[in-house]
């Protein structure tokens, strides 16, 4: 079977590229696919996400072993495609490039025969041109069960007053041991 993606850029303007790949194929392939159909060299570091459906990022899959332990880690070789993707399980985010923080929101948009003959993985289409560098990202936590509010403590200006003029401090000397 033949799995098409639409990977869309995690940007203002409609930039994305539609790509088959055989099911079978790794996300290393992928991975490949992906960089090739949106111009990079492939020569940054990179990695997809599990999501759920409204693309909350989950469990990393990076290209290269980082764990402590060599081999411990799984890494995108050792997934094929259809390990994680099917007509359920259909989004996946994919991040390329730490540095510039290219992101990619992947979603599964048909599973079909294959064609006999046709050279997989391939651009399907392309829409938009790439920026020169990647949009701001904003990490901001979701505050919506913070019940206090951003930086509460129930303090105020007349609670620092019990630190003014409270001499009871132990002076530890500590300058004579600076000399």
């Amino acid at each position: 079977m033949v799995y098409k993606f639409r990977v869309i850029l995690d940007a203002e303007e409609d930039i994305f590229r539609d790509i088959a790949i055989l099911e079978d194929d790794t996300l290393e392939d992928f991975h490949n696919a992906i960089f090739n159909a949106f111009g990079f060299d492939g020569m940054e570091v990179a990695s997809f996400y599990t999501c759920d459906e409204t693309w909350n990022q989950e469990d990393e899959i990076a290209l290269f072993d980082t764990g402590d332990v060599p081999g411990e880690q799984r890494t995108m070789s050792d997934y094929k495609l259809s390990d994680l993707l099917d007509e359920q399980n259909t989004k996946i985010i994919y991040v390329y490039d730490f540095i510039n923080m290219w992101t990619f929101l992947v979603e599964l948009a048909a599973i079909e025969d294959q064609i006999a003959g046709a050279p997989y993985p391939k651009t399907l289409f392309s829409h938009g041109e790439m920026p020169d560098e990647a949009g701001e990202k904003s990490f901001e936590a979701d505050m919506h069960d913070d019940i206090y509010g951003e930086f509460e403590d129930d303090l105020d200006e007349d609670d620092l007053d019990m630190f003014e003029g409270d001499d009871s401090f132990e002076d530890f000397g500590f300058e004579e041991n600076w000399n």
